[in-house]
Parts: C-alpha cells; structure tokens; sequence
C-alpha cells in the first residue's frame, strides 16, 4: 500500500514540474518580447543558407524575420542543449541522492573525463601524430572518456564505503584532486583539434539547422535511468537503502555495493556530458565544469529528490534541470542582471527543500 501511495505522489510531483515548466515557459513568451533574426532556408544539398532580398536602390542586403525571444526553434534548441549537460548529470546525481549520498566531485569529473578524451582525441586529430587512425582514435577517446567518469566514481564510493567517511568529505577531497589532476596535465592550457567525424557525429543538424543529438542522449539516459530505478530489483535496493540503511542491511542487502553502483552511476552520467561537450565545442580545460555541482544538486532536488534519501525520479531529475535552466535563460531574455542568476538558483535550492521537509512532516502527521 505504501508503494501505491509513493508512485502516486512522485506522479503528482512529476505533474507539478511539468506545470511549472509550462507556466516559465509561457511568461517568457509573453514578457521576453522579439528580436530579429537572419532568415535561412534549405539549400539542394540540404545545406543551411542565408536569404538576401535587393532594397530600393537594388542593393544586395541579408532578410531578416522578427521573432519571439524565447518561443523560436533556435533558442528552445539552445535551451535543450545547455539542458542536456546539467539534466544527464543530475540523473546520475539522483541515483545517489535517493541512496542518502552526495556528490560534490561531478563537475571535477566532468573536467577530467574531458580532458583525458580530449588529449586521446587530439592525438588522432588532423594535427595530432596519429591521424590516420581517426575512426578507431575516436572510439579509444569515448572509451576514455566514460572509462574515466566510472573509475572516479567508483574511487568515490570505494572510499566511503571502505573507509565509512561521509560522502560529502569524500568528494569534497576528490573534487579538488581530480580538477588538480586535470590542471596538471593541462597546465591549465585548452586542447582542441579533434577528429572531424566525431565532431560531426554530435553536431549533427536537421536540415533545419537544428542540433538535436544532446537531447537525444538527455531523454534516453532520463528514460534508462528511470527503468532501471523502477523496472529493477537493484533500482528498488537503490530506494530501501536511502529510505532506511540498517533496515536494509538486515533484510540482506549489500549496501556497500548499492552505494558503490549509484557513484559509477554518477561518474558515468559525468562522463557522458563531458563527452557531448567535447564534441560541441571541440575543446576542453581543467576549468570546464566548474561550480556545475551546484546546478546539478539543484536540478536533482527541484526534481523531486529527497536529501533524506529514498525518494527521487529520473523524469523529476530532467524537469529539475529544465526548470534550472529556463530560470537562467529568463535572466538573460528579461534582460536581467546575470549577476543575480546565482542567487535565484540557490533560493530556488533552498524553497525545494523547505517544501521536501513540509511535504515530510504534514505526511507523518496524516500518519
């Protein structure tokens, strides 16, 4: 009967999200006004090209169409890809906040899963000393890339495990470790100079002009990561290990192993962001990554994750990061100070745990 009642209430929260993100949505339309845009179309090739007209004189000038600052196929673009970085971290972020963990080292990771890929890319790339092997450079650069973020993972959960510290002293330590790892073999220096068939693999375009691949990989790692949560036996221990540790350790569940898995989970999830980000940007530094595990804690609790452990979703997770993200986006389209994003994002954190611990105490009262 409680498990009826727990996924009607992670429906509900999940109903609320997605209501708020159309309500942010729909005031950035209304308020964020319009701006003019070069006009493009598709050429016969399937290539993107811009559309001149002739003026009165006859000369040769660029078209232009006025739009809405926020309700345009580019910008929601852009808004789905700059989600898609935070969103993927955040699920793997949830899968250790329900385990009643923290992880403060995802953005150090992100960095240095980033920048190992990067140097294996640039040494198949077209000025590196392998480039004849680009195919088979690419695919080792992956590699190394997820490779990278399961292994700090692992490190994190190892060392909590193994040496009963608190996660959050863990990753503090390893957060400043693998960044300073990343400054050492970076010397602070950005790395560029990929091969081209994996830049265009994830920059690759609609005829529209629309770039895609990032949400693609957002929405299948929400989707995996929300069956495996719910559709599994260890995605079920996930949740009985954060609702009650010593409860779970006496009915027989390692729990060692299950804090163990949810940290891999994380570095991977890391792993795969930093991976899109290499691709999009074609390039990477020790400096990449740095304050995102605010956003990413942020975007897991807003979506619905309990910092009490037991409680959390991969679908809240993405909306927590939509949300993040629109809020960002907002500041720039209303013309705020960006100054204040910060400070909004860590009030938002704030009020999502205020109504957690509301939502806690009015549900053990009605008990």
């Amino acid at each position: 009967m409680s498990s009826i009642v727990s996924s009607k209430h992670l429906r509900l929260a999940e109903a609320g999200l997605l209501v708020v993100v159309l309500v942010l949505g729909a005031l950035l339309t209304l308020f964020g006004g319009s701006v003019e845009r070069p006009l493009f179309e598709t050429g016969p090739n399937g290539e993107r090209q811009r559309v001149f007209t002739e003026d009165a004189d006859g000369n040769r000038i660029a078209a232009k169409q006025r739009v809405n600052k926020f309700l345009n196929a580019e910008n929601l673009t852009q808004l789905a890809k700059d989600t898609s970085f935070f969103a993927i971290m955040a699920v793997g972020m949830t899968f250790v906040i329900i385990a009643g963990q923290i992880d403060l080292s995802v953005g150090a990771i992100y960095a240095l899963s980033g920048v190992l890929a990067a140097q294996v890319f640039h040494t198949f790339g077209p000025e590196g000393p392998a480039a004849a092997s680009a195919t088979q450079g690419a695919w080792l650069g992956c590699a190394v890339c997820l490779g990278t973020g399961v292994l700090c993972g692992l490190a994190n959960g190892g060392m909590s495990v193994a040496l009963r510290v608190h996660p959050f002293i863990i990753t503090l330590g390893t957060m400043a470790i693998y960044r300073g790892v990343a400054f050492v073999l970076t010397h602070g220096l950005s790395t560029g100079g990929f091969p081209e068939g994996f830049r265009s693999g994830v920059k690759w375009t609609t005829p529209g002009g629309l770039t895609l691949v990032p949400l693609a990989a957002m929405v299948l790692v929400a989707v995996a990561g929300g069956l495996w949560l719910t559709r599994t036996v260890p995605g079920r221990r996930i949740y009985a290990v954060g609702g009650n540790e010593t409860a779970s350790r006496f009915s027989g569940i390692q729990t060692g192993r299950v804090k163990l898995g949810v940290f891999a989970v994380s570095g991977l999830t890391a792993g795969i962001a930093a991976l899109l980000s290499l691709g999009y940007y074609g390039s990477a530094t020790s400096a990449d990554g740095n304050g995102y595990e605010l956003n990413v804690i942020a975007a897991a609790v807003v979506g619905g994750a309990s910092l009490t452990g037991g409680r959390g979703t991969a679908l809240g997770a993405l909306l927590g990061a939509l949300i993040i993200q629109l809020i960002s986006s907002g500041i720039v389209i209303l013309g705020i100070d960006q100054n204040y994003s910060q400070i909004i994002i860590g009030a938002v954190v704030i009020l999502a745990v205020l109504l957690d611990q509301t939502n806690r105490w009015l549900s053990a009262r009605r008990r």
